[in-house]
């Protein structure tokens, strides 16, 4: 399970606020985060074995990042990562969700759950052979496997996919009740700003209680984002499970980001 947390428009000092667990086989090769492309300049770790990411921005604001969804009869015909890696080359969030909507028509893709958000709007794709687009309100929403506790527009809903009677239903729900308690703890509090919820958000992720850290045989999480876009963009990042990897600020050849 990977856990994709978005504050927007949430915070008057940065629009677009992430702080994100990548859960992968340990075995999979990947590169940290840099500038990996410049026109325009992109930001983002790199799958070292498909070529692309799970989770970046760039020069122009945009945020994308994805994680896996259960579903049954998809054609894997090309990587995810790599649609993640096409939407970051967009100018703004809607011209990256139009290239999602026509990159599903066009490639094969297994199950995903994809976040796009700039300063003025913000989507939500689930695909798992039927693609669902939800615009997202300014608040709070959690990302997970099976799903997405929503917040913001004065209300909270939830988008969770939980099977009928085996071991993936039970996994499923343990998945929508973790992101429905990291929703919870990270609601903003008076006078707070984003990167004072970011920190707060670090501790959420690294605290196993919630359910969003994860050791597995073989399995777990690899890696932690912290990332704040607005005037102003910073990007932390822990190369392991943030319960026992320090976050670093994230340099490039051009400098801290």
């Amino acid at each position: 399970m990977c856990t994709l947390t978005l504050a927007w428009q949430t915070f008057l000092d940065a629009p677009v606020v992430v702080a994100a667990n990548r859960d992968e086989r340990r075995d999979r090769p990947s590169e940290p985060p840099g500038r990996i492309e410049s026109n325009p300049g992109v930001v983002a770790p790199r799958d070292a074995q498909a070529g692309g990411t799970w989770i970046g921005y760039n020069d122009a604001g945009v945020f994308v990042g994805i994680t896996n969804r259960p579903a049954e009869g998809t054609t894997a015909e090309r990587s995810r990562g790599l649609l993640v890696a096409d939407a970051l080359r967009e100018p703004d969030a809607t011209a990256a969700a139009r290239l999602v909507e026509r990159s599903v028509d066009t490639h094969g893709y297994d199950g995903f759950n994809l976040v796009v958000a700039d300063r003025n709007a913000a989507f939500l794709f689930e695909w798992d052979g039927h693609l669902r687009v939800t615009q997202l309100d300014p608040g709070v929403h959690v990302v997970v496997n099976s799903g997405a506790a929503l917040g913001g527009g004065g209300a909270v809903t939830d988008s969770f996919v939980v099977p009928d009677g085996d071991a993936r239903a039970d996994r499923a729900a343990g998945q929508a009740e973790n992101a429905r308690a990291v929703r919870t703890a990270l609601t903003p509090e008076p006078g707070e700003g984003a990167t004072e919820w970011l920190d707060r958000a670090a501790t959420v992720l690294a605290d196993h209680e919630f359910g969003v850290c994860i050791h597995g045989n073989g399995y777990g999480t690899r890696s932690s984002s912290l990332i704040r876009l607005g005037d102003e963009s910073t990007y932390r990042f822990a190369p392991g499970p943030p319960c026992e990897t320090a976050y670093e600020a994230v340099q490039t050849d051009e400098g801290q980001v």
